[in-house]
Order: structure tokens, then C-alpha cells, then sequence
């Protein structure tokens, strides 16, 4: 019942609600205006698909698939590419929290350095004036074995500032961690300044088996179709431009 219920209110609610209209509106002109009709189903055809779990589900796949952790560790820095965090929200330390995307990379990296023992170079700065710096958000980690590089605000620009540090401590071999759907865009803008990185992907949005289920085609604000769209659109960017 409870999933009946949800799915009502995937129509009810915003978006769905806007495919709803479209709906009706297309259904009630389509006697008299069958061109402008059509067009309208279309749109809400459309706009359903792109708000639907199961598209997001499957655009993210398709690009969390396309490396997988190594087995075996073939580096001299761990490059974490940053995710967010808060400005001053309440931490151990007064200094805000990390995202989730960025909490979950950051898991990531500390395994990583308890097996490796390698160093750690944080990648990422302020990129709002409301928004924190998890570059500088205490890790636990000696401060030894932390390198910062807080100035970058977008992937290219991680790599970018990344290589000038690479170069400063003669590192020449990075293990980079960011969210699996991201990797390919970030192995490509570090391709861009000549880095060649052994990508170690995290964060998973999806699991590998897709299982359909009713509440997969409930309208909802689907922030892993905008997040697919975002990778796809700077992939083709950088392979095509």
C-alpha cells in the first residue's frame, strides 16, 4: 500500500504534477488543435522520461561502469577530488562538514592511506561564499602526509592546480578517488594537463544488478539525470572540442 501511495503522489506533487497537466491539456485540444496536441504529449512523454528514477538510474550506470577499483595499488599520492561541504556547521573541529558525495570519497581515501601509507593531496576550494572547503576539514591523518590544494572550483581546474603540486613534491604517479560517475571526466581534464592517473572510483549511486519496480516509473526530482547529463555533456566536451 505504502508503494501505491508513493506513486500517487509522484502525479500529485511537483514535477509529476506538470506531466499531469501537460496531459490534459494535450487531450482536451487534441479535436481542435491536433498539431499543437501532439506536441504537447510529446513534451509530456518526454518529461516523464527524464523524471523517472529508472532513467537516472540507468544514465548513471553507464558511467559508474566504466572503470573499476584496482586490485592493486600502482602509485606514489592519493588525489581526492572534492565534493562540497558546509561553511560553519556545527564539527569536532568548528570548520563545517563534507557533503555526502564527499564524505563517501573521503571513506575511500583513509582506506586507501591505511594500506598504502601513501600521501594525500586534497583537491578543492571554495566555490560559493556560503558553501565550506573540505580540503581543510580535519582528517585525522598526520599533517605530514596531507598536501592542500584549496583554490580549484571545477574538475579542470583540479587537475590543473594538481599538476603544479604534483611537480612541486615530484610526484609523478597519482591514485585518483572521486565518484564513479565522474571518472571519466576527471581522468580526461587530468589527460588535458598530461597526467596520467590510476583511477580508484567510489561513491556508487547505483548497484550493478537494476531491478524494476513500480515506484522506478514514479515522477520525482531526479537528481542522478541531471548529474548523468552533466558528465555526458563535459565528456563530450573535452573528447570533441
Amino acid at each position: 500500500m505504502a508503494y501505491i501511495i508513493k506513486f500517487i503522489y509522484g502525479f500529485v506533487l511537483p514535477p509529476g504534477i506538470f506531466v499531469v497537466f501537460l496531459l490534459i491539456v494535450g487531450i482536451l485540444l487534441y479535436r481542435r488543435e491536433k498539431t499543437i496536441a501532439k506536441l504537447l504529449l510529446l513534451i509530456a512523454f518526454l518529461f516523464y522520461v527524464c523524471i523517472i528514477p529508472l532513467t537516472g538510474k540507468v544514465l548513471i550506470q553507464s558511467l559508474e561502469q566504466r572503470y573499476n577499483p584496482p586490485s592493486q595499488i600502482k602509485g606514489d599520492v592519493i588525489v581526492m577530488l572534492g565534493g562540497g561541504a558546509t561553511l560553519d556547521t556545527p564539527n569536532f573541529d568548528d570548520k563545517g562538514q563534507i557533503y555526502s558525495e564527499a564524505a563517501n570519497r573521503l571513506l575511500t581515501v583513509l582506506r586507501l592511506y591505511q594500506k598504502t601509507n601513501l600521501p594525500i593531496l586534497l583537491s578543492g576550494g571554495q566555490v560559493y561564499s556560503d558553501s565550506g572547503n573540505e580540503a581543510e576539514i580535519s582528517l585525522g591523518v598526520p599533517e605530514s602526509k596531507i598536501i592542500l590544494e584549496n583554490k580549484s572550483i571545477n574538475t579542470e581546474e583540479n587537475a590543473k592546480f594538481t599538476k603544479i603540486l604534483l611537480n612541486k613534491y615530484g610526484l609523478h604517479h597519482p591514485v585518483l578517488v572521486t565518484s564513479a560517475y565522474h571518472m571519466e571526466r576527471a581522468v580526461l581534464n587530468f589527460k588535458k594537463y598530461n597526467i596520467d592517473v590510476q583511477p580508484y572510483p567510489t561513491d556508487y549511486q547505483t548497484s550493478r544488478k537494476l531491478s524494476l519496480y513500480v515506484n522506478q516509473f514514479t515522477p520525482s526530482i531526479n537528481e542522478l539525470t541531471f548529474s548523468a547529463a552533466k558528465e555526458y555533456i563535459g565528456i563530450f566536451s573535452l573528447k570533441f572540442h
